[in-house]
């Protein structure tokens, strides 16, 4: 389990890279450099990183769920996901 302060710089990250995307792609767009610059790092869409939803945990991420590895073993086992069981043969 990440530490909540991690859980939370990673909510503000995502939170500012949502407010300011716009902003930067018309930027981007206009080819303003040193504008772009004076934007606040953790704005930038580079510096979000993929996360687990429930734990926080930064490996072992699983896109399509959007959780880890591990969650989603534990919600699967649970029954938690509909469709979704371990396989044994």
């Amino acid at each position: 389990m990440a530490k909540t302060s991690v859980k939370a710089r990673q909510k503000k990250r995502e939170k500012m890279v949502a407010q300011y995307a716009a902003k930067r792609q018309a930027l981007k767009k206009a080819g303003d450099w040193k504008a772009l610059d004076e934007l606040p790092k953790n704005s930038s869409k580079v510096r979000l990183k993929n996360r687990c939803q429930i734990s926080g945990r930064p490996r072992g991420y699983v896109r399509y769920f959007g959780i880890s590895r591990i969650a989603l073993r534990d919600m699967a086992l649970d029954g938690k996901i509909p469709g979704l069981k371990k396989a044994s043969w």
